[in-house]
């Protein structure tokens, strides 16, 4: 495991990796000069920081809190007091009872055969008990400006559910936060200083959206199915999700709009061009295609060699529209956006036209439309038969109407199908002196 920094397209440095990470990030720590970034690398419960491509700093996450009935049961066992058969079955015990989960120890001594639990307690029984959770999810938050360039605070998100804002210089916790589940993506907007939201998707299917006034998710979105990946753009939020489905909601969580996929969804992007003023969600596929979509209109299709894993579109080097991909089998491609490209907003799959997706503009309802309804709600008998007797005459005037000009001077009694309205007819008849049989 390496953390590897290109320069173009050639390797300038490589670093050795301690455990496989799951996330890196780069953020500015100062405000000092040259305005380098540092790059921060999550793996277990670490983060290692670089900068100026060298070790810098190492940040552990804080240790949780162990069960009392644990260390117990493990003093026990340092004391020789009970044998390991009777540990696992003290542990089993509180493994399903106890509130506080156990510890890596003991869920490692649950799993061995008979034969190799003597060797374990004497080889861990004199060392303390520690519950250390590990990082799932990393991000970062500008720390109290919105430049480009402005300090931002590391964001992380934990197995135990928490979620940490991290002081960008002392690397000390500023703010903690608490999820129902497991966070596993996450993105970030916003300031600490001023306001922020944190949409995070977690581990049991839903999208909680965080903000700074509260320790809680202040929404929750449920989805039909598991997430895969998550981009914010503006105020919407675009999510691809197992089923090969791209959904679009708001940020208190009303959907807006569904998009059928040919594939599974591997890896999304956002891609923001503001000198232009677009912005579209790159998805990369697992039928080695990355697609572009604007809301749910398919802007463009980019062919791959392979599966591609991560996407990234910025500012590289002098261009400020490049497309980086990494691939399943270890490759990256880079692409440059033409200065003379355009993007046209007409869908390009195939399907109903696009003014179908586009809502009405309904006028709202007047309190007089509402006391109208609720006037006719109440005398609902009475309109009916108002109705009715204004009808009953409006069709003997087109009956009769209607036989005048075909010069017919009788009707048959099978057109009228009241009672009521038949003998109305008959007193018309005998005053018009039309034949009837």
């Amino acid at each position: 495991m390496k953390l590897k920094v290109y320069r173009g397209t050639g390797l300038l440095s490589e670093s050795t990796l301690l455990d496989l990470p799951t996330g890196l990030v780069s953020f500015l720590m100062d405000l000092h000069e040259p305005r380098t970034p540092a790059i921060a690398v999550a793996s277990g419960p670490f983060i290692y920081v670089y900068k100026n491509l060298r070790p810098y700093f190492k940040f552990t996450l804080p240790s949780l809190e162990v069960n009392p009935l644990e260390q117990d049961v493990w003093s026990q066992a340092k004391e020789d007091m009970i044998d390991p058969m009777t540990l696992k079955e003290m542990l089993e015990g509180l493994r399903d009872k106890a509130e506080i989960p156990l510890s890596v120890r003991s869920l490692r001594f649950l799993m061995l055969e008979p034969q190799e639990m003597e060797n374990f307690v004497f080889l861990h029984k004199e060392q303390p008990i520690r519950r250390q959770t590990v990082i799932t999810c990393i991000g970062t938050l500008k720390k109290n400006m919105a430049d480009e360039d402005a300090v931002s605070c590391l964001v992380i998100g934990t197995e135990n559910g928490d979620v940490y804002i991290l002081d960008p210089e002392a690397f000390t916790i500023l703010y903690k936060m608490s999820l129902p589940s497991t966070p596993t993506l996450m993105d970030v907007t916003g300031q600490f200083d001023v306001e922020f939201r944190i949409t995070v998707a977690c581990r049991n299917g839903y999208i909680y959206i965080l903000r700074r006034d509260s320790p809680k998710p202040k929404y929750c979105i449920e989805l039909s199915s598991h997430p895969v990946a998550l981009v914010r753009m503006g105020k919407n939020v675009v999510i691809g999700c197992t089923h090969e489905t791209l959904h679009g909601y708001t940020q208190k969580g009303k959907k807006l709009w569904t998009a059928y996929l040919p594939a599974p969804v591997t890896t999304m992007a956002l891609m923001d061009l503001p000198t232009r003023g677009f912005q579209a969600v790159l998805v990369g596929l697992a039928n080695c295609e990355v697609h572009m979509y604007r809301d749910k209109n398919l802007v463009s299709t980019i062919k791959t060699p392979d599966v591609v894993t991560s996407i990234c579109f910025g500012r590289y080097g002098r261009e400020d529209g490049t497309l980086i991909m990494t691939t399943k089998g270890g490759g990256l491609i880079v692409k440059i956006l033409k200065r003379m490209a355009v993007f046209d907003d007409r869908d390009s799959a195939p399907g109903p036209p696009i003014a179908q997706s586009i809502r009405l503009n309904v006028p709202k309802k007047t309190k007089l439309y509402v006391d109208q309804t609720l006037r006719e709600r109440e005398n609902a008998v009475g309109y009916r038969l108002s109705i009715f007797q204004q009808n009953k005459f409006y069709m003997l005037q087109i009956i009769y109407t209607t036989s005048q000009k075909l010069g017919i001077r009788f009707f048959n009694r099978s057109l009228i199908c009241s009672p009521k309205l038949y003998l109305s007819t008959k007193e018309c008849c005998k005053n018009r002196n039309i034949v009837k049989y």
